[in-house]
């Protein structure tokens, strides 16, 4: 559950559940998003996002695509919460924690296998690629009735921020174009 607080508070956003001791605060600063997780029976380890995004990014451009996994590897251990929409045996898709859109989810491969982004993916991945396409479709169809953005980001200058390939599912609403500098 997300509830905003004023105008000022925008940004700030909590979430929790009244049957659980733990709490889970998002907050936003300057365009970077910090998780922590309160104290309790049920809570978890803290996570700061945006130290798990500065790791991603500093593996990847080190080409370490086989370093320590990024905060969406967590995930699909369950090691962190995610609010999932969907999981087979090789995608998990779930919902953005800073939604750019009514509907905003991101599907993943669940083996990153060298998939830190597209830009790195071989003949090797075509088969979790044209799987994760396809579901895509059926997500996006089956959330966004009107219509759906598919976006995959790559790099620095593609503001690539976790660097486990995503694909961004966005609709909901009448999107924009173009999108740009």
């Amino acid at each position: 559950m997300a509830v905003a607080f004023g105008a000022f508070w925008r940004s700030f956003f909590w979430w929790g559940t009244c049957a659980s001791v733990a709490a889970l605060l998002v907050l936003r600063i300057g365009g970077r998003t910090v998780m922590s997780a309160t104290t309790g029976a049920d809570a978890k380890p803290e996570i700061h996002m945006a130290d798990e995004a500065t790791k991603d990014a500093a593996a990847a451009a080190a080409g370490e695509d086989t370093a320590p996994d990024s905060i969406f590897g967590k995930m699909v251990r369950k090691e962190i919460p995610c609010d999932t929409v969907y999981e087979d045996d090789l995608c998990l898709c779930f919902k953005d924690i800073n939604p750019q859109a009514p509907v905003h989810m991101l599907l993943i491969p669940k083996d990153r296998a060298g998939l830190t982004g597209i830009s790195k993916a071989e003949d090797r991945h075509a088969a979790v690629l044209g799987h994760m396409m396809v579901q895509a479709g059926k997500l996006g169809t089956q959330h966004c009735k009107n219509g759906f953005r598919l976006v995959v980001n790559d790099g620095k200058e593609g503001c690539q921020s976790v660097y486990h390939l995503h694909i961004h599912i966005l609709g909901g609403c009448q999107l924009s174009w173009p999108p740009g500098c």
